[in-house]
């Protein structure tokens, strides 16, 4: 069959059935799809962190593709819900760690309606010439929707985070995580086309040259992309050196009560400063030119408790560099997650206040209702953290340090705004104490992998329990900890201020893909809209 360009595929639509089916070839017929999409999803799951078998979420894709090629809408729909189930659940398993299922089950349900849509667009466009790209574009259009939406979005378990260790993870240089997500699908959507094309070309003697050659450029162009981005890769210091210290000083328990001890999580960390700054004294360690705390390493506020103020300046005076310290301080009956650089010698000089505070963990939508749910859940976060406003850049020994507190990592737009903002190296302040030993720490390092790639900065990561790290510009982990263990990682980094094109391109190339996949959709509804007027007529 010759296809045109204004045509839409139909060589692989089911024929007529003439004569009934069993009951049991019914039942197989739903059912093989449906455990395809299942198993897909926990593949796709199998290629993310901590393992680092990235290249499986091309045969996840591959599969995916091959369930929803020429589906109806409703069946979409099922067979993408259940493609989600099987990725997510096991993905997000971490999130009801300390709080039990009930919440867990939740948010994947919820964050599976978007992966259901996803599949009703990637079967309507199924059948378009050059499927897999308008298919790929209509997965970052579903990924781009869930990250703002509901409760300003939840990003994690975009694909370009489960890419740390894989071949594409160059092209975050060039457009970010969205270029790198739709790389990885249009690759896997190409493998199934290439293969569905050399069968049925096996099979009926007849090679359909130009469906050929796009099946084939799907899975060449991704990967010959990637590799031609590997000259904006670098971890040249283009402003000189630094020499950084992460401090890890562990807590006396995890879960949610690691800080209900008062000052022991503060007392730590200030504990493991002074033994690195004996080991520097001793001339085992370089000298820092500054120290990086994790997110919530003082558990009571320095402002409103003296003897919080004083641990945390001997601490700095020990050192005798700037530390940047987490604390959560009370501000003008503000509720703030805040990041302060403390001087050796004149204390707190400047605060990041964290802008992407987490639904459910520092604030509480619907809190009213899910007081009548379970009162248990509310009391956890019994009072709401308010939201920064500004980016949070400190100028530390000579350093411009960008800002990015644990959960704001998984947001394009707040580790862009530190580097547009002059930052030369990133900081990742985390606290992953609450979600124990599960996955969760190795699925956000390796997000602060991707971003050291996608801006071209070193990141550094100083988390409470671990794992702590120091990424280098080209994603590379140079330095990392052991989980709960206290430790200090020091190591001499590039300063970088270069922009990449995703630098500065920041959310186009993401809209791009998203009116890529609305072309598709389009497309499709005005020849259903043209063959119905034919069958009018």
């Amino acid at each position: 069959m010759t296809v045109t360009a204004t045509s839409v595929d139909e060589s692989d639509a089911p024929t007529p059935r003439t004569a009934p089916d069993s009951r049991a070839a019914r039942s197989l017929r739903r059912l093989v799809p449906a455990a395809a999409a299942a198993l897909s999803g926990v593949l796709l799951y199998v290629s993310f962190p901590p393992r680092t078998l990235w290249w499986l979420a091309l045969p996840a894709f591959a599969v995916f593709g091959w369930v929803l090629r020429g589906r109806s809408w409703k069946a979409a729909l099922g067979l993408g819900y259940v493609f989600g189930l099987g990725f997510l659940l096991p993905l997000l398993v971490w999130t009801g760690v300390e709080v039990g299922p009930g919440p867990w089950l939740a948010l994947v349900v919820i964050e599976a309606i978007f992966v259901a849509l996803v599949g009703v667009g990637v079967a309507a466009v199924s059948r378009l010439p050059g499927w897999p790209v308008w298919a790929a574009a209509v997965w970052i259009a579903g990924e781009a929707a869930r990250a703002r939406v509901p409760f300003n979005g939840f990003p994690w378990g975009r694909i370009a985070f489960g890419q740390a260790d894989g071949v594409f993870l160059p092209l975050a240089a060039v457009g970010g995580t969205p270029v790198l997500g739709f790389a990885v699908v249009l690759c896997g959507f190409g493998l199934y086309d290439v293969v569905r094309l050399g069968l049925k070309a096996r099979r009926t003697r007849v090679v359909r040259r130009g469906a050929a050659a796009v099946a084939l450029l799907s899975v060449a162009v991704p990967l010959i992309g990637a590799f031609a981005a590997r000259s904006l890769v670098s971890d040249r210091a283009e402003d000189g050196t630094t020499t950084v210290a992460v401090v890890q000083g562990n807590v006396p328990r995890a879960g949610l009560d690691f800080n209900s001890q008062r000052r022991a999580v503060l007392d730590y960390h200030a504990r493991e400063t002074e033994r690195l700054a004996a080991e520097v004294e001793a001339g085992k360690v370089a000298k820092p030119d500054f120290v990086l705390w994790p997110e919530n390493s003082s558990d009571i506020d320095p402002f409103a408790n003296p003897d919080a103020y004083a641990v945390i300046d001997a601490a700095a005076k020990s050192i005798g560099v700037p530390i940047s310290v987490g604390g959560v301080v009370e501000r003008d009956g503000k509720l703030l997650n805040e990041q302060i650089l403390w001087d050796p010698q004149k204390g707190p000089v400047d605060t990041y206040d964290k802008r992407q505070i987490q639904p459910f963990g520092e604030y509480l939508p619907l809190r009213s209702v899910l007081d009548m749910i379970n009162e248990s859940w509310t009391s956890m976060v019994r009072q709401d953290f308010s939201r920064g406003s500004e980016p949070g850049v400190f100028a530390m020994d000579g350093a411009k340090v960008g800002l990015v507190t644990c959960y704001e990592a998984a947001f394009d737009w707040a580790v862009r705004s530190e580097v547009v903002d002059g930052a030369q190296l990133i900081s990742v302040p985390s606290n992953n104490a609450t979600f124990d030993r599960s996955e969760m720490t190795y699925q956000q390092l390796a997000m602060s992998r991707v971003r050291a790639v996608e801006h071209s900065r070193t990141v550094a990561v100083p988390v409470t329990s671990g794992v702590s790290a120091i990424i280098m510009p080209d994603g590379t982990i140079t330095r990392r900890t052991g989980m709960f263990v206290a430790d200090s990682l020091v190591q001499e980094v590039p300063l970088r201020s270069s922009q990449t094109p995703a630098t500065r391109f920041g959310i186009l190339p993401e809209i791009a893909l998203v009116l890529v996949a609305a072309g598709g959709l389009g497309w499709v509804s005005a020849t259903v809209a043209r063959g119905r007027r034919a069958g009018d007529v």
